[in-house]
């Protein structure tokens, strides 16, 4: 497939404010009043993803993720692969991270990846719409990992 660069529709950036006083500093990352219902986050987790490494391209059938980049230098990628959506076809790649700290609201049916393009370990938080293998951990995850195909279309350059 030829992806054609561009913004995707669904995908929502917004930018973290920082709020600093001698203690260090505190930034919202989400406001359940500010979120459509259908992305509102059922839980959150952190990770750390090493500089060179990659996690991803994968995507979900049901989840939207609500990503915040806010350390190290992450180059985000999302295609959009939903054949409905008015932006199919289109790929965004943005640098994300310390430079442009910024939550991200990923739907669902747009593969996304991204990678430690810095130096230093880079921290990732997401707050999920839906819970990892559902309740209690008893379902199936809702994932598909192009990442583990080598003839994938989903390439991170």
């Amino acid at each position: 497939m030829d992806w054609k660069d561009g913004d995707i529709d669904g995908c929502e950036f917004t930018p973290l404010s920082f709020h600093n006083d001698g203690r260090g500093w505190l930034a919202e990352i989400f406001r359940i009043d500010e979120l459509n219902e259908s992305h509102h986050p059922v839980m959150a987790y952190i990770s750390e993803t090493n500089p060179g490494q990659a996690r991803g391209p994968h995507e979900h059938t049901n989840q939207s993720d609500l990503f915040a980049f806010f350390s190290g230098t992450i180059r985000l990628y999302m295609w959009d692969a939903r054949s409905e959506s008015v932006t199919y076809g289109v790929r965004s790649v943005r640098l994300v991270g310390e430079a442009d700290p910024c939550t991200v609201m990923i739907p669902p049916g747009v593969v996304h990846a991204y990678r430690n393009d810095g130096t230093t370990p880079a921290l990732i938080l997401n707050c999920p719409n839906r819970l990892y293998a559902g309740p209690g951990k008893t379902e199936q995850v809702d994932e598909i990992r192009h990442e583990d195909s080598d003839s994938s279309i989903f390439k991170l350059e």
